[in-house]
């Protein structure tokens, strides 16, 4: 099984032609049901999809941060709840393992001739996955802040740690980092990153056993746990929408922060025009050990069809997802995601997720078993962020509970 799809995008390469769909859409009949992930880029989607509707079309979404949970039972039923799940690199594997979407090759052939070949996430020759958007987490910083304290842009997560020492030595912020570090999902995702940047492999190869327990895991940890140091003590419980609230209010003024969300950041709602026009972005920095790699990692968003749905649905869940992931949606919403789409010309928002990729960030592991291992990060990494334990014994403890994981689940 294999899943093909170029991580090498640059701004040439996104250049091409545009999207499919009259404004009627084309569909005579249907329900259109999603399942999605809730952030701007994917409300702008579904948005774009909801002019399908009418004439006996419906279009409809939950778009909910638990969509995860939620997906294998609503697709397992017959007929399905949703009739199309929009994944990521991590929540695919799910739904191929339980046999729940359908192959899109014919839809594509017939319908979404202009799907770009970076699109196609494919298992073996089957598309199973049209992909509209590429994401990472990268630098957002304070420009005016960085000035006022007298330093550069960092590069590094030790210049990180230097700039918020100076940010806060001057008295500019009494906190002047922030990030995603909610204990569970987020938590386990920052250290995915940084032990990624520290050129850390996480299984042995060729095989499913686990592979942190290490001193480039330790070293992940210690450098998450000196970036708290600048955080707000309430950083454990701080998600991608807490994240952004920090920045908006120029409580923060230095994150690594997931590309999707700059649109959000920088608009005119929650923030103020000089904190707004303040905000730049660059690549995720590098950290100690791990050469020049940029300590982030490279997803994509995507929709898939669902299988237990009647075919009239089928067609109408991917002819009205074709026409919500167009370039006209995606030009009229260019900072919301870096767009895979045809046609789509990249805003200032792209630069932190180009220049990561351009720089050697690597995808989120796609094989079946880490999400296994993202689950037993997250619970097990926040006894040592709170001083509770130390780091060898928060990674061995992650690893035993990983495998306990792995061998019900049959890959250990």
């Amino acid at each position: 099984m294999t899943i093909a799809w170029k991580t090498a995008i640059t701004l040439g390469a996104l250049g091409l032609s545009t999207g499919v769909a009259s404004a009627a859409c084309g569909i005579e009949s249907g329900s259109v049901r999603v399942l999605s992930n809730d952030f701007p880029a994917l409300h702008d989607v579904v948005e774009k999809a909801k002019e399908c509707a009418g004439d006996g079309v419906t279009v409809t979404a939950n778009q909910t941060a638990e969509h995860e949970s939620l997906a294998v039972p609503a697709l397992s039923a017959n007929p399905a709840e949703y009739t199309s799940h929009f994944v990521a690199n991590s929540s695919l594997q799910p739904l191929l393992s339980n046999d729940l979407i359908r192959p899109l090759n014919d839809y594509i052939e017939t319908y979404g001739k202009n799907i770009s070949e970076r699109q196609k996430i494919k298992i073996g020759d089957d598309v199973m996955v049209i992909a509209f958007d590429a994401n990472a987490q990268h630098l957002f910083f304070r420009e005016d802040i960085l000035k006022e304290a007298g330093i550069e842009p960092p590069k590094t997560y030790e210049d990180v740690l230097a700039a918020a020492k100076a940010i806060k030595d001057k008295g500019l912020m009494a906190y002047p980092l922030t990030g995603t570090y909610k204990a569970g999902w987020n938590l386990a995702e920052e250290f995915v990153n940084m032990y990624l940047g520290m050129g850390g492999e996480f299984f042995e190869p060729g095989s499913a056993k686990p592979a942190i327990d290490n001193e480039k895991g330790v070293a992940a940890l210690e450098m998450m746990k000196s970036l708290s140091a600048y955080m707000n003590p309430d950083y454990l419980t701080f998600d991608s929408n807490s994240v952004q609230a920090e920045l908006e209010s120029g409580s923060a003024a230095i994150a690594n922060f997931w590309g999707s969300r700059y649109g959000a950041v920088v608009d005119d709602e929650g923030s103020t025009p000089k904190i707004a026009g303040s905000i730049k972005v660059a690549a995720a920095p590098t950290v100690g050990g791990g050469g020049t790699i940029p300590a982030t990692t490279l997803w994509w968003d995507g929709y898939t069809v669902a299988k237990n749905i009647s075919d009239a649905d089928a067609l109408a869940t991917f002819i009205a997802l074709d026409h919500g992931a167009s370039a006209e949606m995606a030009n009229a919403n260019p900072d919301a995601a870096v767009w895979l789409i045809d046609g789509y010309e990249p805003g200032p928002g792209a630069i932190g997720v180009l220049d990561s990729m351009s720089q050697g960030a690597k995808p989120y592991p796609m094989v079946p078993y880490m999400g296994l291992l993202h689950t037993a990060l997250g619970a097990e990494i926040v006894d040592f962020m709170k001083g509770e334990e130390d780091a060898a014994k928060a990674l061995a403890d992650t690893e035993a509970a990983y495998s306990a994981a792995a061998r019900e689940k049959g890959f250990l």
